[in-house]
């Protein structure tokens, strides 16, 4: 009489996952697209750090993948999650500011930087959160020197492709191939082992776009029906934390790359300053500011500071601050006839407390707004006013139902800077792991998007 033999430890710990994932699909907080990526990770991971052998044949765990048609579709899926996650928590963002820096010194070299820059975050990167990184840069500098948008757009462009040659993950057809390849008996290609025939190829293409491209490329206008930035009024509070606290006007122009206009510099409600550049900055000073939202967010950021009006100076911003919360967009409200906040203030309507958002900014069309020194809250509205708002997405969504204004379909989610040295971290991890050999990238990438919706 044969005995049944008793499970193995790879059947045994697939019955405790098949165990936590019916406990995990259970669980209402839990999402089950989470649920059911955490079991699909942990059986891959689990069977390629241990091996699974039978008649001498060892089970590959990228084999789980079949049912989905080739691995390569899963490892495409993950790194455009890694992608977007870089994107979101804009972890790009120091390389763009520094680039956006360069291009004001020397247009020409800038340029070279750029697609230099783009190859080689393409080789690691989905080529699309690099274009979306570089394309407000380049149409910034083209329109304010005049230059062809086309000259630097298209090699920008060229350049990722360029770039995303040189490694098995820099674009979805060389890891498709990769896959095929290896299906058909083929020598498992590396991670880099293409990259001096890459590199060599790719030398030639950059200086042909750099030198040759954009003489080449016919000048077509930017289709934008009017090419100057909207303008906005802000107003930029100084917190003790900042690195302009204590220090002369001039310093803040310095960090900003002399980008930052100050129109006026308010200290106490109505005590108005001129902003002088040798004027030393206190705490709780504010900063009357004329730009462009994306500029706004960025004075804020390289500065600590706030953009809307603080009532203390002694209140920090932390975590439970509305500006800082992780579920925070910005949104471009229009005041429509008919609107109860026309001849009424912010103040007076108590728009906050009503629909649970902060004005960051208004906009008024063809008009210089004389009482800008003002709070926001006090400035009277007319039709055509345009506000900048901030909160989180529930709030919009109602405030989108709400027919006393028109949202203008331009919501954009705000970057959840603090996560961006995990997001980094995580990415990092994924090649690493690839190019050691330690996990194949259809293991390794869905790895990382997992902990990048475990870490938020």
């Amino acid at each position: 009489m044969n005995l049944p033999l008793p499970p193995n430890g790879h059947a045994l710990a697939v019955l405790v996952l098949t165990a936590i994932a019916l406990f995990l699909f259970s669980r209402e907080k839990i999402a089950l697209e989470s649920s059911s990526l955490l079991v699909l990770v942990a059986l891959a991971v689990g069977f390629e750090l241990f091996p699974y052998e039978t008649d001498g044949k060892v089970l590959h765990a990228v084999d789980f993948f079949l049912g989905f048609g080739n691995e390569a579709l899963i490892a495409v899926c993950a790194l455009m999650i890694a992608g977007q996650g870089i994107l979101r928590t804009g972890g790009l963002e120091p390389a763009g500011r520094i680039l956006a820096r360069l291009w004001k010194i020397n247009p020409h070299i800038s340029l070279l930087l750029t697609l230099l820059l783009g190859a080689v975050f393409s080789a690691f990167i989905n080529n699309v959160p690099v274009v979306v990184l570089l394309l407000p840069i380049l149409i910034s500098v083209s329109l304010k020197t005049g230059s062809s948008a086309s000259s630097v757009l298209m090699p920008m462009g060229f350049s990722t492709l360029l770039g995303g040659t040189s490694t098995t993950i820099g674009t979805s057809t060389n890891l498709l191939v990769v896959a095929v390849a290896a299906e058909m008996g083929l020598e498992k290609i590396g991670m880099f082992d293409f990259l001096l025939p890459a590199v060599l190829a790719g030398s030639v293409g950059i200086v042909y776009l750099w030198l040759l491209a954009p003489r080449m490329l016919p000048k077509r206008d930017i289709a934008i029906a009017d090419t100057s930035p909207r303008i906005f009024a802000a107003h930029l509070a100084v917190l003790e934390e900042s690195p302009i606290a204590g220090n002369p006007l001039s310093r803040a122009l310095e960090i900003t790359g002399g980008a930052m206009k100050v129109t006026a510099l308010e200290r106490g409600h109505g005590n108005m300053i001129l902003p002088l550049p040798d004027v030393v900055l206190c705490a709780g000073d504010h900063l009357v500011l004329r730009d462009t939202p994306e500029k706004l967010k960025e004075f804020e950021k390289v500065l600590k500071g706030t953009l809307y009006p603080v009532d203390s100076e002694d209140v920090p911003v932390d975590d439970d601050h509305p500006l800082q919360a992780n579920d925070q967009q910005i949104v471009e409200v229009v005041i429509i006839q008919g609107s109860p906040l026309i001849g009424s203030t912010l103040k007076n309507y108590r728009f906050a407390d009503r629909y649970g958002l902060i004005t960051l900014a208004i906009h008024r069309t063809g008009k210089y707004l004389e009482r800008i020194h003002d709070q926001i809250g006090d400035i009277r509205l007319i039709v055509g006013d345009i506000l900048l708002v901030q909160g989180p997405r529930d709030r919009i969504a109602e405030l989108k139902k709400s027919t006393d204004v028109l949202i203008l379909d331009s919501t954009v989610d705000l970057p959840f800077s603090k996560k961006a040295p995990t997001a980094m971290f995580i990415m990092k991890g994924i090649i690493l792991t690839a190019a050691f050999g330690i996990l194949p990238i259809a293991i390794s990438a869905p790895f990382g998007a997992l902990l990048l919706i475990l870490t938020g």
